[in-house]
């Protein structure tokens, strides 16, 4: 983002609602991703900008698709990472996953919050992006949670710092992960 503004572009980054420093929406457990559309919708409003370029990852993708798709009068440029497009519509990806894998966990109700609250926020995620950075698909065994999967003496990733953690760490403890699991795994 430095680097882009940097360029003379105005790059902004928020915090999707229930995520980070952002407040909880009303319901969590019906948030969707349109409503992650409609809040890209109502901050590209509030700072008066008309047309953007979206660069989006992961998760983040199905709502810049969807703002695409919806208000493509504001788009000048569709950047994504990581997902491929999947036109909106009931998903059944879900369907074909491993019992372990970490979708299937992170989208059964209850499960992955009871595997989190076992730990801190910032141990959570901690784990989390250890899982993520390994060339390997995180798969628990069926008796075994995804949290599991992580020894406490793993070191960090060398590009996450112990001061980084702690940063998302402090933001998870605000904002929970209700929302984090509500959307998009459920």
């Amino acid at each position: 983002m430095v680097a882009l503004a940097n360029a003379g572009f105005r790059a902004i980054a928020p915090d999707f609602r229930g995520y980070g420093l952002s407040d909880q929406p009303p319901n969590p457990h019906t948030t969707t991703f349109m409503d992650l559309c409609d809040d890209l919708l109502g901050i590209l409003d509030q700072l008066a900008i008309s047309k953007v370029f979206l660069i989006a990852k992961d998760f983040g993708v199905r709502p810049a698709y969807l703002f695409a798709l919806f208000h493509p009068d504001r788009i000048l440029g569709l950047i994504t990472l990581g997902v491929p497009y999947i036109p909106p519509g009931p998903s059944t990806f879900h369907k074909r996953l491993l019992e372990g894998f970490y979708v299937s966990r992170f989208a059964e109700p209850g499960r992955a919050e009871a595997d989190f609250r076992r730990l801190d926020a910032t141990t959570v995620i901690r784990n989390i992006y250890i899982l993520f950075c390994r060339s390997e698909i995180p798969i628990a065994e069926v008796n075994q949670e995804i949290m599991d999967l992580v020894e406490p003496s793993t070191p960090l990733p060398p590009w996450l710092s112990e001061e980084d953690l702690a940063s998302y760490g402090f933001s998870y403890e605000k904002s929970g992960f209700q929302t984090a699991l509500q959307v998009p795994y459920r």
